[in-house]
């Protein structure tokens, strides 16, 4: 049986994370937009509320919150700013290799040091040259003895300038490709680590989002998440359990660009007459909801999935792109229906648009998606419905009620379907030959 019901425990954190966002975020958001700073103070308020982290397992001094948890707290907050809640949520991208990691010394060290202190942490896969790609890797990690020394750059980084600690993906060979891709903790204070610049962006401006270069950073073994050839088994396994938390990203600015039309739409006059009262502007409203509430019917499917223990790797796929594109749809039609004020800085929409503009790339561009997704139902999906050639199409009603043990024969090229003991030697329809001809 399907429930959609949220436990009181989910409502309760639901409510805690909207608390949270509406007075500690919603207040500041533009401004650090306006500015583009990433202010720690409210970083810190998220660890010390438990907005942060919550899904550290319990284990090692966390709440061991499920994924479906992360979610609906994700939501939340990037309903107030996608930027800031980005910057708040990367302490579950950068702890899940750890997570997922089969290092326990190292779970262990860097879980309980997490824990106890305000310690940030982030992901390093991407680098100038190489986003998507995963395999294409060029950070070079090559073996010293027991340990690996680091040379080269990580770029895209968000929180790369605030954090303490870096989950960093490299590779021993960059010819080997996956199976050369390695995976290594990594501390900021260690010599040879330097930070970039903040790297300007259209949106989402009050994530800190770096560049991280190495040079002859010295990796002790104990600091290895995944060795040769299963660094790439480790950042999939990441984005799988993480690309959810991105469509919950977009559920929250599409909800909010929502929630600002429908308030705009019901005051603004126009005509002698409120806008929300015109059908054109009820039908977009309509659009707007049904999308929202789809991309979060989506979103909490995957991160069940994850929860229960089963491979979500093609729901969070489904999940990501669906949210991630109907986010920029709705507040694209938002900013229509605002029309002059929404290309303005005075009202919100402009900077949801651009915050959204974001979700399409980031954890997976859209594309990336589309090919995981067509893969899928190309080569793994399992069909309900026989082959064409398998298909016996009856078309009129003696051949639906032909006699027992007639042979029903179907041309592969064009579909007829011929009755008789043997096939026709020539198509009626298309002229092709016999062997044609199928028995179905």
């Amino acid at each position: 049986m399907l429930g959609f019901s949220l436990t009181p425990e989910q409502v309760e954190i639901q409510k805690r994370a909207r608390e949270f966002a509406l007075k500690e975020i919603l207040p500041v958001a533009w401004h650090y937009d306006a500015v583009d700073d990433t202010p720690l103070p409210v970083l810190r308020k998220a660890w010390e509320a438990g907005i942060m982290n919550a899904d550290m397992p319990k284990e090692y001094g966390g709440k061991g919150w499920g994924l479906v948890e992360n979610v609906l707290i994700t939501e939340e907050l990037s309903a107030a700013c996608a930027g800031l809640a980005t910057s708040i949520f990367d302490n579950s991208l950068g702890m899940e290799p750890l997570r997922l990691s089969t290092n326990v010394d190292l779970k262990k060290k860097y879980f309980s040091e997490i824990a106890r202190n305000f310690k940030l942490i982030c992901f390093a896969t991407s680098e100038p040259t190489m986003g998507s790609d995963v395999s294409g890797i060029r950070c070079l990690a090559r073996r010293d003895g027991d340990d690996y020394v680091l040379n080269g750059t990580k770029y895209w980084i968000t929180n790369g300038g605030l954090a303490d600690y870096m989950s960093v993906f490299a590779t021993i060979d960059p010819e080997k490709k996956h199976g050369g891709i390695c995976a290594f903790m990594v501390e900021k204070d260690w010599q040879g680590v330097s930070i970039g610049r903040r790297i300007p962006k259209l949106g989402q401006r009050g994530s800190n989002t770096v560049g991280i270069h190495f040079k002859d950073v010295r990796i002790p073994k104990e600091n290895v998440l995944a060795p040769p050839g299963e660094g790439f088994a480790l950042a999939m396994k990441t984005f799988a359990r993480t690309r959810p938390a991105i469509g919950a990203f977009a559920v929250g600015a599409a909800r909010s660009a929502m929630e600002f039309t429908i308030d705009y739409a019901k005051r603004r006059q126009a005509f002698g007459t409120a806008i929300a009262n015109f059908q054109a502007i009820q039908h977009k409203i309509a659009d707007m909801y049904q999308k929202v509430e789809t991309a979060r019917l989506l979103v909490w499917k995957a991160a069940w999935e994850a929860d229960q223990g089963m491979d979500p790797t093609i729901a969070a796929s489904v999940s990501k792109l669906y949210a991630s594109e109907i986010a920029l749809e709705v507040a694209n039609e938002a900013l229509q229906v605002f029309a002059g004020y929404g290309y303005t800085k005075m009202f919100p929409i402009e900077k949801i648009q651009r915050d959204c503009r974001l979700f399409r790339i980031y954890e997976g561009t859209s594309e990336i998606q589309r090919i995981i997704l067509s893969g899928f139902a190309m080569g793994d999906y399992q069909p309900v419905m026989p082959a064409l050639e398998d298909l016996p199409v009856h078309l009129d009603r003696d051949s639906v009620n032909r006699e027992p043990g007639t042979t029903a024969w179907r041309c592969r090229i064009c579909g007829h379907v011929h009755y008789g003991d043997e096939a026709p030697e020539e198509c009626p329809y298309c002229f092709y030959p016999k062997p044609a001809f199928k028995k179905v």
